[in-house]
């Protein structure tokens, strides 16, 4: 199969789109990819170490604030039909795969155009701009989460999970003790987002000391441009903190709470192992997604949502301690989750890329 697969901008768009080339990777092995991504955000950097040939192509997204300045971005979005169309054409894609950002909206137009299938997926509860308008020409459209199935053609949605998830499913548990916790004892940890927050980190401070003398442990990710914001923080025996984890879900797999944001790589982990989380939906994003994504969660009884605005110690430990002493509620919650993890999405996936192609 040859596959061109498109997304940029975030790792919430990246890497479901290289589960979906893993997953095809693994079915067809002889399989060619070629990734579209933009000029100048991290797909550039993350796709060509992966020895996945990459070609960006400039584009910016609609700003909501200035309308004037779009005229630019639509200048950007026809040069880069243009180009889309030429890379196509020379590539000769059996299907185009589209994961999220707004340099999937010339891309898969220019697909579609050349009359070559198109399939995307949306990660978040509410369809991004880009999404929501190519999914009048694409083939077929691949949910995350059960209500987003209303929010497109019913014709041509279906829903599959994250891809992320299945990946999740097969990774190796990473004990608690490889970073001297007890292995005996609870284990929450608390992150931001993969980069950290200017808002919650002084948050986050305040935090940590009400954690002294609790009978849990707990580990703080500040994402490594606050890391140094924490070194004047007096802390107590059960707490520890680092700048980054990069196999953070090795160790979910041993943990036994996440108090997180609510993006939709974040959702994807927590269900697929069954994670109780409190989510701390990012209130700076774009229609207010990361909200949606944990009321869905938190509506399934899969989640406790917890405001920026309401964010305090005596809030976070009181939801904590109220888990963690009710055995009940906290087994709730694990299976809650559970039933909206979905094994085997990237196959899903792939067998939808499999009936387009037919």
């Amino acid at each position: 199969m040859r596959v061109v697969i498109v997304a940029g901008g975030t790792g919430g768009h990246i890497y479901p789109a290289i589960a979906i080339m893993n997953k095809i990777k693994e079915m067809e092995k002889s399989s060619e990819f070629l990734y579209i991504g933009t000029t100048d955000r991290m797909e550039k950097d993350i796709i060509p170490k992966l020895g996945i040939k990459f070609v960006g192509i400039e584009m910016s997204g609609l700003n909501r604030k200035n309308i004037f300045s779009n005229i630019s971005v639509l200048k950007k979005y026809n040069a880069a039909v243009k180009k889309a169309m030429k890379v196509i054409s020379e590539f000769k894609p059996d299907v185009v795969v589209g994961a999220g950002g707004y340099i999937t909206a010339p891309v898969l137009y220019a697909a579609h155009k050349l009359k070559v299938p198109v399939l995307i997926h949306e990660q978040n509860s509410i369809p991004g701009v880009s999404n929501k308008f190519i999914s009048n020409f694409a083939d077929k459209i691949c949910v995350s989460l059960p209500n987003s199935l209303n929010l497109f053609p019913k014709n041509k949605v279906v829903y599959t999970g994250n891809p992320r998830s299945e990946e999740i499913m097969n990774v190796k548990k990473k004990s608690k003790k490889t970073l001297g916790f007890d292995e005996n004892k609870k284990l929450v940890v608390v992150v931001m987002g993969s980069l950290g927050s200017t808002t919650m980190t002084q948050k986050i401070k305040e935090l940590i000391p009400a954690f002294k003398d609790k009978n849990y442990q707990v580990l703080i990710i500040t994402g490594k441009k606050y890391y140094n914001d924490y070194k004047d923080i007096n802390i107590s025996d059960n707490v520890k903190i680092v700048p980054f984890m990069d196999d953070l879900i090795c160790l979910l797999k041993d943990s036994d709470l996440i108090v997180s944001r609510a993006g939709a790589s974040t959702i994807a982990e927590i269900t697929a192992i069954g994670l109780p989380a409190i989510l701390v939906p990012s209130p700076y994003v774009t229609n207010n997604h990361q909200y949606k994504n944990a009321k869905e969660l938190e509506d399934k009884g899969a989640c406790i949502i917890v405001s920026e605005d309401d964010f305090s110690k005596d809030k976070i430990i009181l939801e904590i301690d109220k888990l963690f002493d009710n055995k009940d509620l906290y087994e709730n919650m694990v299976n809650n989750s559970k039933s909206l993890g979905i094994s085997d999405s990237a196959t899903r996936i792939y067998n939808e890329i499999k009936n387009i192609i037919r």
